[in-house]
């Protein structure tokens, strides 16, 4: 019996779609899911990463804008990485971005990590309860991945981000009405301040920015509070900016830390 009311899914060669009536949102969203190509035997518990998109886009932006499913079937080729399967869900489309978190009257941190989980499982037989669950993201959703990564250290095996807002309040940087999202939304603190209460607990994760990112004074901060507060983690600084040639670049990095961390 499935979780949802109603379930859709289509198949556009080479992703799954998937569209859910989430109970955590009250209305539809969509989900696009890559099942790699590979000559091994795909039994069941696959590691299953969800990506998270930034402001103004939707669930087939890390697919169509950044390639990523391209990029983790060649290191799969090439036998850098095992098989994984990528779900890239939209964030509830609220405004230009929902922040994924909570809401007064939808759940936007719970529709990533309850429906989309769950949606995924109900429709492809390698994803089950043993398999490990990582989460990644750009911007808005990177701020979404660390956070989430260290709000769910039980859920989420380990987490990265790229680019990443490191503070709700960084998300006037880009929105046209800040202060609506502001008025909707009921959780409003730093991806620190959830680094902080869970330290014990955390799962390991990395976080990298550009050079010339808008968002990299922001990011030097959080390393920089990691370090005093003695919380083990990867930071990494290259050149680029705050755009999809940086996150096409550089998300190799984290599929392959997923993959050490099976």
């Amino acid at each position: 019996m499935s979780s949802f009311f109603t379930l859709e899914e289509a198949f556009i060669d080479p992703f799954q779609i998937l569209t859910v009536k989430s109970p955590s949102l009250n209305k539809r969203a969509d989900i696009t899911v890559f099942n790699p190509k590979t000559k091994e035997v795909l039994g069941k518990s696959l590691p299953l990463v969800i990506l998270l998109h930034g402001v103004y886009g939707t669930h087939w932006s890390w697919s169509l804008k950044g390639k990523v499913h391209q990029i983790l079937q060649k290191l799969i080729n090439e036998k850098r990485v095992r098989p994984m399967v990528l779900a890239m869900p939209s964030d509830g489309l609220f405004g230009d971005g929902s922040g994924y978190v909570p809401h007064k009257t939808e759940d936007y941190e719970k529709w990533i990590v309850q429906d989309v989980v769950l949606a995924v499982k109900e429709k492809n037989e390698n994803i089950d309860d043993f398999s490990p669950v990582f989460i990644t993201g750009l911007s808005m959703g990177g701020f979404g991945a660390l956070r989430l990564g260290a709000k769910y250290p039980d859920l989420f095996r380990g987490f990265s981000g790229l680019s990443s807002i490191t503070h709700f309040d960084q998300m006037a940087l880009f929105l046209e009405d800040f202060e609506d999202l502001k008025d909707h939304a009921l959780e409003q603190e730093g991806v620190l301040d959830w680094m902080l209460l869970n330290k014990n607990h955390l799962s390991p994760f990395r976080f990298d920015c550009g050079r010339e990112d808008l968002l990299i004074e922001q990011n030097r901060s959080l390393h920089l509070a990691l370090l005093e507060n003695d919380i083990p983690h990867i930071y990494e600084e290259n050149e680029g900016k705050h755009e999809w040639d940086y996150w096409t670049n550089h998300i190799e990095k984290s599929i392959l830390f997923f993959d050490a961390l099976i």
